[in-house]
């Protein structure tokens, strides 16, 4: 017997509860995974919220790096002593031993450690795609990203810095605006007390950024429309405050013929070929140093409803993972 962080019914963080389970054989196209490391995601939220429902009871987590034990009669490609690390469905990372299907896993190189390997994964295949596939940003662009202090916003900020791309940040504080700055964000926004769509203007001269990668939704839709300049893009790849208000598509001309998409990982890693692409491309720029993964908090696996606590409240930075 293993255990497991699981839920029964949706709610809040009192819901989940670490439970012992049972391992069943590995189908022939999975591997058995012993976790050394989990990372932690706002889609952990709205999951266990029911705001992305799951069939109940459940476990929960998407996200996880370790040691492959057993393979499946059908898998070629991995082998027992492997290292690996995934990001993606199906649910069940909050646990101490799972199987998936092999072809979710990738190899983590051995100059990456699994806490990194954790906390790397769905948001650095995120900042990766967000950045390089779904708009290709260049030397010499403007962008915006809010939550810039974030798991994802930290690896953005740095990657893009490498591109040439001068990177406009919101945060909530001033701590986390030296931390953003420090990872490669040129201006940061305190949207506590900061307009964010007047000092964008500011910043730019009038003239607005190519994107927006906006995570908040509701409270930001609005204003980060407003931050475009003529044919920018508004990808919104998340929604912390909520989801966005009800929106006249005509919105979009009448701002300039402004793009808008609601991408995800998922979509883009569904194809074998695309997740080792996206991973190998976020490896190497962990492995050159260019991105620096910043795991600012750990706690025990069995304590995740405190995690995800402290998720919400918007005490973390960087990334968060934790440990079987």
């Amino acid at each position: 017997m293993t255990h497991a962080i699981r839920f029964h019914a949706p709610g809040g963080p009192e819901v989940l509860r670490w439970e012992e389970v049972g391992v069943v054989d590995t189908a022939p196209n999975e591997a058995r995974v012993r976790h050394h490391a989990v990372g932690l995601n706002y889609i952990d939220i709205y999951h266990r919220t029911g705001a992305y429902p799951l069939p109940l009871p459940s476990g929960i987590g998407l996200e996880g790096a370790g040691v492959v034990e057993v393979v499946g009669s059908a898998v070629t490609d991995l082998k027992a002593g492997d290292r690996v690390a995934y990001a993606g469905g199906p649910v069940g990372a909050y646990a101490e031993v799972r199987n998936i299907p092999a072809d979710r896993l990738v190899k983590l190189p051995d100059a990456i450690d699994f806490k990194t390997g954790a906390a790397m994964m769905l948001q650095g295949m995120t900042a990766q795609y967000l950045l390089r596939r779904t708009c290709p940003v260049q030397a010499g662009d403007t962008i915006l990203i809010h939550a810039a202090a974030g798991g994802v916003g930290l690896i953005v900020c740095q990657w893009a810095r490498a591109l040439g791309v001068t990177v406009i940040g919101t945060v909530g504080s001033d701590e986390k605006a030296a931390l953003a700055k420090a990872h490669g964000c040129d201006h940061t926004i305190v949207y506590t007390r900061e307009n964010f769509g007047e000092r964008v203007k500011e910043i730019t001269s009038g003239r607005g950024v190519r994107v927006v990668y906006d995570s908040i939704g509701k409270d930001t839709f609005t204003g980060s429309l407003d931050c475009l300049r003529p044919m920018g893009m508004m990808v919104l790849f998340g929604a912390a405050s909520g989801p966005p208000p009800l929106f006249d598509t005509g919105e979009l001309g009448k701002r300039g013929s402004l793009f808008l998409t609601r991408p995800s990982l998922f979509a883009y890693t569904a194809a074998r070929s695309d997740l080792v692409a996206i991973s190998t491309d976020l490896f190497g720029m962990v492995t050159s140093g260019k991105v620096k993964i910043e795991v600012n908090q750990t706690y025990g696996l069995k304590d995740a409803a405190q995690a995800q606590i402290d998720l919400v409240a918007r005490k973390t930075t960087g990334s968060t993972v934790l440990l079987p």
